[in-house]
C-alpha cells in the first residue's frame, strides 16, 4: 500500500495528520483509509479547497448592503453559488462562483463600483484543512497552578473544598451579564411570539455554574399558542392587531404554533437570533438531537447558549438542584470537588460534544443519590420530598410527577454531621464497592433498583402502561448501559446511557485509587514540609500522578466477560426478568453455555472426562431449579440454562425434582434456598485440550476466506459461523502441536464488584511455552465470541 501524503510513519505504526490518530500497523491503517472518517475528511477537504478557488473577497461596500444586491452584481461575470457576509467583524463578504474561470473574470476588471462606492475584489485567502475541534480547547486537562496555590494555603481538607467553589464558582458580575442577555432574548422574542417567556435552566441558575458553563435557555410558547387561538376565534382587533387578528410586529401570521413541528419552529428562532439580536453569531440548528435545540454564541459576552422549545422537565430538574443546594450546604463543595476531580481523571467532559464520559448533571447525581445512602441521611429522596409539598406545590409536567417543595425551609435539617473531608471519603469508597452493570440508580428511591426490574421488552413495557391508563404511554423502559442513573423526573432517561464499558471502568477504578489515597495521612493532613496534601494530589492528572504501583506477584491468568443488558436477546432478558434477585445464577449458565461453545465447537478444543464428572452437571443444573421460573407440563422448567456438556449423546439432562411434602411452608422454604443458590451459583470448572494454533495467522485465513465467499466481513469474533470456518481451515491446513492442556475455572461476581463472570487459566504440560500466546489470543476473543453467541437469539434458545 503506497502511502499518501495524509499518512506519516512513526516509530512504532503511523499518524494521519488528516484525521489526527495513531495507527499501530498495515491492517489497521488500510482499515482507517477506508474508514467512514477518514473518507469524509477527503470529500470534505476537496469540497473546501474548490469552494476557496471558486471564491472572492469583497470588501468595502455600504452596510446597508444586501447579499441580493451583491449577488445581483456579480452574477455579469457567471453564475454565482452563494455570498456569505459578516457585518460584525467588519464589512465584507466572500463571494462564490460555480467555476473558477468566472472567479478570474472578476479579478481581471480593474474597477467595481455599486451603490456609488468602489468595491475591493481579490482571490480568496487559501487556509490549509484542519480538523474542526468545534471552538473548544483541545487541552482535556484544566490549569490548577492558581488554584493548588490557594488549596496548599488551607488549613484542612474542608477549607480546600470551600476554595474550589470560589475559584470555580460564577461571581456577581457573570450573573448580571447572563440576565441581561435573558432580559434582552425576552425583548426581542416578544415581538416576534406575544406573551413567549425565556427561561434559563442548567449551570448558569442551579447554583452549580463555573466560569465557562453555557446559557441554557427554554422558550415557553404555551401562552403564545393561547394568543394565536384567542386571536383566531374572537375576530377582535386592536391597535397592534391588523384585520387578520396577527399582531403587526409578530410572525405568527406564517405560522400555526398549533401544527409547526419543533424543526420548524426553531428554524424561525435561529431566523431572529441572527438578524435580530446584536452581538449573536455561529447560530446552527442541531435538528438531529434527543432534544432539538438551536446554539448560538455571544462575542462581546464570550459566552456561548443554546435555546430548546420542548424542555420544560430541564427547567424543573433546575429547580430541584437548586432545592437541594438549599437543603444541605455540604452538596455544593461536593458536586465541585467531585467534578473537577472527574475532569482533572478524565472521566467527564465531552469537549467536542457528545461522547463517552460523564456529563456534570450525571455527576451531580450521582452525588446526590451517595447522600441520600448515608447513615444517617444526607438528602431525601425524591418520594420524600415529594410527601412534604403542600398541595399548592404539586405539578406534573407531560404527565410526570414533579413534586416537590419550593422552599428548603420545608424540609427538616439533616441529623449527619459528617464534614467535608468525611463525605468527600465516603463518596470514592461508596462507588469503588458499586456494581454499576447490575444496578440502576433511583433518586426517586434513594436506593439502588435491579437490572431484571428493567429488562422487559419495550412492547411489554407499551403493553403493560396502556393497560393501566387510557391514553397510549411511551415505553418506560430506559436505555441500559454499563452505568444506569435515571433522571429523578423522566423515569425512562438514563442521564449516563452515553457511557461505555472503559468510562464505567476506567470510573470505578479511580474511585478506588481515590479511596486509597483518602486513607493516607497526605489527604488528611497538611505537610509540615510545604509538599502538596489533599486535593491538591488528588486532582493531579493521570500524568503527574505517577505510574500505578506495580504487583510483584506472578500474573494471573483471567478473562472477564461483563453483564451487558443491552446486548442480550429480548428473550433471555425477559428469562432474567422472571429470575429476580437470582438473575446472576441464570446469566452465569448463559454465559458458560457460551464459553464452552466456543471452546468445543469454534476453537476445537477436546474436553476431558474430567469435565463431564457429575459435579459439574450437578453444578450448572442448580440454574434450571430457579424458585423464580414458571414450571410446564410434565414438571419441566421453563428455561433449562445448565451449559451442558456436549457429550456424544449431545441430550440435556432431566430436570430432577425433589420429593417431599407438598405444603405451602415446604414449598416457601424450599423456594427460598433455591434463590439463595442463584444468586450464590457455585464455581465451574473444565480440562481441555488443544492441538493445534487456532490464533496463529487467524486473521488472514479469515480475510481469504471471506475473499471466495458472499459474506460480509464482521470484527473477529463477531459471527459463530466464520470463525468455525477460520478454526476447520486451522485445523485442515496446519500442522499439529502437542497436546496443550489446561483447566478454566469460572465463577459469577457480582455485589462490591461490577456483575461478571470471571475465568482463570490453568496450564499444564506447557513444555514448548507457546500457552502464553494462546491466552494471549483468549484474553479479547473470548469475550467478543461469547457476547456474540448470548445476542443472538437462536443461541439462546440452542443453549436452553
Amino acid at each position: 500500500m503506497e502511502l499518501d501524503k495524509d499518512i506519516q510513519t512513526k516509530q512504532r505504526g503511523f499518524h494521519c495528520n488528516l484525521c489526527n490518530v495513531n495507527i499501530p500497523n498495515k491492517p489497521s491503517l488500510e482499515d482507517h483509509v477506508k474508514g467512514k472518517k477518514h473518507q469524509h475528511l477527503l470529500r470534505l477537504r476537496a469540497q473546501r479547497k474548490a469552494q476557496e478557488e471558486n471564491s472572492v473577497f469583497v470588501s468595502g461596500f455600504k452596510p446597508d448592503t444586501s447579499q441580493t444586491d451583491l449577488k445581483e452584481y456579480f452574477t455579469q461575470f457567471g453564475p454565482v453559488v452563494d455570498v456569505i457576509m459578516d457585518k460584525d467583524k467588519g464589512v465584507y463578504a466572500i463571494v462564490e462562483f460555480s467555476e473558477p474561470k468566472n472567479v478570474q473574470t472578476a479579478l481581471e476588471q480593474l474597477q467595481h463600483q455599486l451603490n456609488g462606492l468602489q468595491l475591493r475584489v481579490k482571490p480568496r485567502e487559501r487556509k490549509d484543512f484542519k480538523l474542526s475541534s468545534r471552538g473548544k480547547p483541545q487541552n482535556t486537562q484544566i490549569s490548577l497552578d492558581k488554584l493548588n496555590h490557594q488549596l496548599c494555603k488551607a488549613t484542612s481538607v474542608n477549607e480546600q473544598m470551600e476554595k474550589v467553589v470560589e475559584f470555580f464558582e460564577l461571581n456577581d458580575h457573570e450573573k448580571k451579564v447572563r440576565d441581561l442577555l435573558v432580559q434582552l432574548l425576552q425583548e426581542v422574542f416578544t415581538e416576534f411570539f406575544p406573551d413567549c417567556q425565556i427561561l434559563p435552566f442548567g449551570s448558569s441558575v442551579n447554583t452549580f455554574g463555573i466560569h465557562s458553563c453555557d446559557l441554557d435557555l427554554f422558550l415557553e410558547l404555551e401562552n403564545t399558542k393561547a394568543f394565536q387561538a384567542r386571536a383566531k376565534t374572537t375576530g377582535l382587533t386592536g391597535e397592534n392587531q391588523s384585520e387578520d387578528c396577527q399582531s403587526e410586529d409578530s410572525i405568527l401570521s406564517d405560522i400555526d404554533l398549533s401544527t409547526a413541528t419543533p424543526v420548524e419552529i426553531l428554524e424561525l428562532v435561529a431566523a431572529i437570533l441572527r438578524k435580530c439580536v446584536p452581538g449573536v453569531h455561529k447560530v446552527q440548528t442541531l435538528s438531529t438531537a434527543r432534544l432539538p435545540v438551536v446554539k448560538f454564541s455571544h462575542r462581546e459576552l464570550n459566552l456561548q447558549g443554546d435555546i430548546t422549545i420542548n424542555n420544560r422537565l430541564a427547567v424543573r430538574n433546575t429547580r430541584f438542584l437548586q432545592l437541594c443546594s438549599g437543603i444541605d450546604s455540604r452538596l455544593r463543595p461536593l458536586v465541585y470537588a467531585i467534578r473537577l476531580w472527574a475532569k482533572q481523571k478524565q472521566l467527564a467532559g465531552n469537549l467536542s460534544g457528545p461522547g463517552p464520559l460523564l456529563n456534570n448533571y450525571a455527576l451531580t447525581l450521582l452525588v446526590i443519590f451517595y447522600l441520600q445512602n448515608r447513615d444517617p441521611l444526607v438528602l431525601p429522596t425524591v418520594n420524600q420530598l415529594k410527601d412534604m409539598a403542600c398541595e399548592e406545590e404539586e405539578c406534573v409536567i407531560e404527565e410526570r410527577d414533579c413534586t416537590f417543595p419550593s422552599q428548603p425551609f420545608s424540609v427538616p435539617p439533616s441529623k449527619n454531621t459528617e464534614d467535608l473531608c468525611t463525605l468527600l471519603f465516603g463518596f470514592f469508597t461508596f462507588y469503588s464497592q458499586f456494581d454499576f452493570p447490575a444496578s440502576v440508580v433511583s433518586l426517586r428511591d434513594g436506593r439502588v433498583l435491579p437490572i431484571t426490574d428493567f429488562l422487559r421488552s419495550d412492547e411489554e413495557a407499551v403493553n403493560a402502561a396502556e393497560a393501566s391508563s387510557p391514553k397510549p404511554k411511551r415505553s418506560s423502559a430506559p436505555k441500559l448501559g454499563p452505568m444506569n442513573v435515571l433522571d429523578p423526573f423522566e423515569q425512562n432517561h438514563n442521564v449516563a446511557g452515553n457511557l461505555n464499558e472503559r468510562t464505567q471502568k476506567n470510573f470505578k477504578r479511580e474511585c478506588c485509587d481515590a479511596e486509597k489515597y483518602c486513607r493516607s495521612l497526605q489527604y488528611q493532613r497538611k505537610s509540615a514540609k510545604g509538599k502538596s496534601w489533599g486535593l491538591v494530589r488528588l486532582f493531579a492528572p493521570p500524568s503527574e500522578a505517577g505510574p500505578r504501583p506495580k504487583v510483584e506477584t506472578e500474573k494471573i491468568m483471567e478473562v472477564g466477560i461483563s453483564f451487558k443488558a443491552a446486548i442480550l436477546p429480548e428473550p433471555l432478558r425477559a428469562q432474567l426478568a422472571l429470575a429476580g434477585k437470582g438473575f446472576r445464577g441464570l446469566w452465569f449458565a448463559k454465559v458458560c453455555s457460551a464459553v464452552q461453545m466456543v471452546f468445543q465447537d469454534i476453537l476445537k478444543c477436546s474436553p476431558s472426562e474430567e469435565t463431564r464428572t457429575a459435579d459439574l452437571s450437578q453444578s450448572l443444573d442448580k440454574a434450571n431449579r430457579d424458585g423464580n421460573e414458571m414450571e410446564v407440563n410434565n414438571n419441566q422448567s421453563l428455561e433449562d440454562a445448565a451449559p451442558q456438556a456436549k457429550s456424544e449423546a449431545g441430550k440435556k439432562r432431566p430436570l430432577i425434582m425433589e420429593e417431599g411434602p407438598s405444603t405451602s411452608t415446604a414449598t416457601q422454604a424450599k423456594r427460598q434456598k433455591l434463590d439463595v443458590d442463584m444468586e450464590h451459583p457455585e464455581p465451574v470448572h473444565w480440562t481441555w485440550t488443544q492441538r493445534n494454533c487456532v490464533w496463529a495467522g487467524r486473521r488472514k485465513v479469515r480475510r481469504d476466506l471471506l475473499k471466495t465467499s458472499d459474506e460480509t466481513s464482521k470484527p473477529e469474533g463477531g459471527c459463530v459461523d466464520i470463525e468455525s470456518r477460520v478454526t476447520q481451515s486451522i485445523v485442515e491446513n496446519e500442522e499439529k502441536i502437542p497436546g496443550l492442556l489446561f483447566k478454566v475455572d469460572a465463577e459469577v461476581v457480582g455485589g462490591n464488584e461490577n456483575t461478571m463472570v470471571v475465568l482463570r487459566f490453568h496450564p499444564s504440560h506447557d513444555t514448548a511455552g507457546i500457552f502464553q500466546d494462546f491466552f494471549h489470543f483468549l484474553e479479547s476473543f473470548l469475550p467478543k465470541m461469547a457476547e456474540t453467541i448470548l445476542g443472538r437469539a437462536e443461541d439462546v434458545t440452542e443453549m436452553s
